[in-house]
């Protein structure tokens, strides 16, 4: 029986490392082209099994830059979404593709409608999170025009030309944030929410769902106004220790936007975490320890795995097929608390 070349086998044709060869089968990470054509060509000529699909993959598929526009360039959020958008880009099979990631760290309508405007004539499609805002669609309006499809992460825009979204389905986000406050509450009472901003689309359509939920099944408990921290943490510390002494009969809080570190500080300053049920979003350095010592109950987490390549997917069918319709895709939060983490 004739044996069939190895990954070992590869290498040495190639004259490269296992570790190469692998990297150039599996896109795990970016190779030049030079090395690439090489592991294609001798996959050739000695035979290798996967010749044919790698050739398809390395030499046939188009090459892609994909622009990612995201947020605050110190969170550890979007610093680890920002290395899964580059991770899903490099191995997407279909593409030879190539990331381009930039943050705002300033959120101002104006500002991000002039990043989108700077990055859209260096890409073939760009993924922004983004502020609902007439100069921010405007300026995702500009970029469709000139064939530079744009794609809203995390939160929707209202753009008409936008190529699809790609985030978590808040829906189920808020419906289970109140289920988990309503059952975990010792008594009913007050809760109270915190929001970034309205004008995130995703934490409006978290608090609504949060209300409908209390509202059909835990009729009993009050909410309170919500409470707007515009992402500054010493504001939401501000509110949540404001919060907390001015109403004596609190029982949950659910924070729907990003950013939890406000909300734990003040629920330990305060002595708080065991009479509180808190809900937030997202497994960070701040809110990992106050999950597995009780300050957080349930953290609802974005898949960032998942929702890099589905990103990366719907960017692409936008570039290859046009953009025919706006292609939602809502992926359920991850249900963490401390003993799954």
């Amino acid at each position: 029986m004739v044996k069939r070349p190895t990954i070992a086998d590869l290498a040495a044709a190639a004259g490269v490392s296992v570790a190469t060869v692998d990297r150039v089968l599996n896109r795990r990470l970016p190779v030049s082209d030079d090395t690439a054509a090489r592991v294609t060509a001798a996959a050739e000529t000695i035979g290798y099994h996967g010749a044919g699909l790698l050739k398809r993959r390395l030499v046939d598929a188009p090459r892609r830059t994909f622009g990612f526009l995201l947020q605050k360039p110190a969170d550890p959020f979007y610093l680890a979404l920002g290395d899964g958008l580059t991770e899903a880009t490099h191995a997407a099979p279909f593409i030879r593709g190539r990331a381009v990631v930039d943050f705002n760290g300033d959120i101002a309508p104006a500002v991000t409608a002039q990043r989108i405007r700077d990055m859209a004539p260096r890409v073939d499609a760009l993924a922004v999170v983004a502020v609902d805002h007439p100069l921010v669609n405007d300026a995702v309006e500009w970029a469709a025009a000139a064939g530079k499809p744009v794609v809203t992460l995390l939160t929707d825009l209202t753009a008409p030309s936008r190529a699809g979204c790609v985030s978590c389905d808040r829906r189920r986000s808020g419906r289970t944030a109140a289920w988990a406050i309503s059952r975990l509450a010792r008594k009913p009472g007050d809760v109270g929410i915190l929001i970034g901003s309205h004008r995130y689309l995703s934490q409006e359509i978290s608090e609504i769902s949060f209300r409908s939920f209390m509202r059909e099944f835990a009729p009993e408990f009050r909410l309170l106004e919500p409470l707007i921290y515009l992402d500054d943490q010493r504001i939401s510390y501000e509110a949540v220790v404001d919060m907390l002494s001015s109403n004596p009969n609190l029982v949950g809080i659910y924070a729907a936007g990003g950013g939890a570190e406000g909300l734990v500080r003040a629920l330990r300053d305060e002595a708080a975490g065991n009479r509180i049920v808190a809900v937030c979003n997202e497994l960070t350095p701040a809110t990992r320890p106050a999950l597995l010592d009780g300050t957080i109950d349930l953290v609802l987490g974005t898949p960032i795995p998942a929702l890099a390549t589905k990103t990366v997917e719907v960017m692409e069918r936008a570039v290859a097929e046009g953009v025919k319709d706006v292609a939602q895709v809502l992926l359920p939060a991850d249900l963490l608390v401390s003993e799954n983490i």
